[in-house]
This record gives structure tokens, sequence and C-alpha cells, in this order.
């Protein structure tokens, strides 16, 4: 059981959901509060400050994106998409507009809670630009050396990899979308040029994973993204 205390908003048009997703929350230690449009979202995300939002997509006065897309204008709190849309264009829309992650119904509690703890960790993290050193699993990146080291192993990644492994690190857990990848290291004329990434996260998995076929940390999304897995 989880006994966090910190307030989920569920937002979710159908109450046979909301009922589901309030006792598996509660049961785990949360409080929930609940709306079943974007106005009430809204309202509930202003006057109650939640750890994190449970959002749904198809909701009766307007494209959950548009909830998201205002909440982003003045909140980092954590959101999860939960949707019965499981096509990956409408994963990456969803990750490109600010979400955290998008977890397609049906779904089971035990995903669902790791999702959040996920999602909560990287809220609390005190990460900065300015932190020398990160580590994570096996993997450790001195920022200021630009050095790798995996089990206490010097790797050698090239200037981009490196740059591509720091964007990851940065949000251990998260998705990163292509997108936003791409946007980050290449820059923005290059968001299409998606093969880039193919290529070097192979040369990358090569020397960071002990079995780059069946990579431990550094994670493939089909059609969205990448991910470092949050140790």
């Amino acid at each position: 059981m989880i006994d966090s205390g910190e307030t989920v908003l569920v937002v979710e048009d159908e109450a046979p959901m909301r009922k589901f997703l309030r006792a598996a929350l509660s049961t785990h230690g949360f409080a929930v509060t609940e709306a079943a449009t974007i106005a009430a979202a809204e309202h509930l995300a202003t006057e109650t400050r939640p750890a994190a939002i449970l959002l749904d997509l198809g909701l009766p006065d307007g494209d959950g994106l548009v909830f998201l897309a205002h909440l982003r204008g003045w909140s980092t709190t954590p959101v999860i998409v939960l949707s019965a849309r499981d096509r990956e264009d409408d994963k990456v829309s969803a990750l490109d507009a600010g979400a955290d992650d998008y977890l397609t119904k049906p779904f089971s509690v035990g995903e669902l809670l790791a999702r959040i703890r996920v999602a909560l960790r990287h809220a609390r993290a005190t990460v900065t630009t300015d932190e020398p050193v990160r580590a994570i699993g096996p993997i450790r990146i001195d920022l200021a050396r630009h050095e790798v080291t995996v089990d206490a192993q010097d790797i050698h990644l090239t200037p981009i990899e490196f740059r591509l492994l720091c964007a990851l690190a940065r949000q251990p857990g998260r998705v990163l979308t292509h997108r936003q990848l791409l946007t980050e290291v290449w820059g923005p004329n290059a968001v299409e040029q998606t093969h880039y990434l193919r290529v070097h996260m192979a040369a990358m998995r090569r020397k960071v994973e002990k079995d780059p076929a069946r990579p431990q940390w550094l994670l493939t999304e089909a059609g969205v993204g990448y991910r470092l897995r949050d140790a």
C-alpha cells in the first residue's frame, strides 16, 4: 500500500471508470478528486493543486489535449493520459503536448500505480542542469567532464550520443517522442529525420547495454520515441 496522502485529479467523463479509479487510488493511499469536463478539471487543477492528473481525452466539452495545453501554460503537474485511443499518432500528440505518460485502456491497477510512481518521482526530482553527476542504474554521467561509465567501466560516446543520453537522463522513466529528442539534440530543422535517432540509439546501445538486442535501460516505445528506464 502506498501511504502518500497525495491528491490525484481524475479527469474522466465515464462514471464507472471514475469509480474504478477512485477505488484503486484510495486503496493505495491517494486522495482523489474527480472532474467529468474540461471546465471542471481546470477549476480543480487550480484549486486543489494535485500531485498528478489522470486525463481521458474524449471529454464532453472538448478534447483532453485542450485541457493539457492550458495546464502546461502554468503548471508542470505530471499528467498521465488514460485513453481508449491506441493509435501511435494519438500517443505522439499527447506526449508532444506535454503529457508525461500514456496508458491505453484497458489497463491493470498494478501498471497504473507503477506509472503514477514514476511520474511522482520525476516531479519530485531536483535534478538541474548544474548537477555535475547523474546516476541511473549502472549508468553514471559526469556532465562537467563529458564522461560516461557503465558498471564503473568507461564508455566512449560521441558528442551526439552523449547529448542524446543526457536528454533521456534528465527525465528518466518518461517517454520522449522522436520530435522532442530530434529538436533537443539536432535542432528544430531535424524533426523529420527519425533515422538519425535509430542509428545513434543503436550505436549507443552497443556501448551501454550488456545485450543490445534486448536492452534493459535504453528502451523503445514503438512508433513513439524512447525512454531511459527509471531505476
